[in-house]
């Protein structure tokens, strides 16, 4: 059975797919494209959650310092590349981490209450499991079809993985800074996670668009000899339990305040 990639389950979550009713009808018999869905729907719901704090007068004169570099010398429509659907998951998972950073910065530079801390870093632990968790969920989808891949045709002494070598480029800038985030957060485990998947994603990447079947045997032993899919789906799941533990419930109104409803 042929996924839906994520660039055309998020089209369709925003509404844009341009054959939705596909989509739809494998979603209806494709239990790990709606979890796949799911799990990018939970990132953007997190999303949703934070309060919009003031980003300060000089926030967009920090942005463009940050960005300038980074421009292509081509100055003719860059900016519409990014609202490509296939730029969206990297635009989610590196909003994520931009909310992480300002959150940061701003207990630090306005020093607020105790109860002011916990509450912030409640929501970027929560951002930060989520945003993780997608992560791993599309990584331990991409090391699956790649364990389950072989040639299309019988005949053929190749196996194409250009499609599973692409999916590892795509999660490897996200994992690297993943793996950054969970270090300054002081959570060595899931950065020695990241870590490991880090160098068979670089692994993928690096290989031929065509293998033989050894070679792509032999990717296979060095996944399995690692262990990186067992790790990669018991961390996702102790994500989604820290996910259940980290959201909060919903808002209770004081007494004081039912008390004027009341009157």
């Amino acid at each position: 059975m042929k996924h839906m990639t994520e660039e055309e389950l998020i089209a369709y979550r925003e509404g844009v797919a341009a054959q939705r009713a596909v989509i739809v009808r494998h979603l209806a018999t494709c239990q790990e494209c709606r979890a796949e869905l799911e799990r990018i729907e939970a990132v953007l719901a997190a999303l949703d959650t934070l309060p919009v704090p003031n980003p300060g007068d000089d926030y967009g004169r920090h942005v463009w310092q940050q960005i300038a570099p980074r421009l292509p010398e081509r100055p003719a429509r860059w900016w519409q590349a990014w609202f490509e659907p296939k730029r969206l998951g990297a635009l989610a998972s590196v909003a994520a981490l931009l909310v992480i950073a300002f959150l940061t910065g701003r207990i630090t530079k306005q020093g607020p209450t105790g109860n002011d801390v916990a509450n912030k870093d409640q929501t970027r632990e929560r951002i930060l499991v989520v945003a993780v968790g997608e992560h791993l969920g599309r990584s331990e989808m991409m090391l699956v079809e790649l364990s389950n891949a072989e040639p299309t045709d019988p005949t053929q002494k190749r196996v194409n993985i250009s499609a599973e070598q692409r999916r590892a480029e795509d999660l490897l800038d996200e994992n690297r800074l993943y793996r950054q985030t969970a270090l300054q957060e002081g959570d060595t485990a899931l950065a020695s996670v990241l870590d490991e998947l880090e160098r068979v994603l670089l692994d993928v990447a690096h290989s031929p668009e065509e293998v033989t079947p050894a070679q792509l045997e032999k990717i296979r032993q060095k996944i399995e000899a690692q262990g990186i899919l067992f790790k990669v789906r018991v961390v996702g799941r102790e994500l989604q339990e820290r996910q259940k533990a980290t959201t909060p419930g919903p808002a209770q109104q004081s007494p004081t305040k039912s008390e004027r409803n009341k009157a």
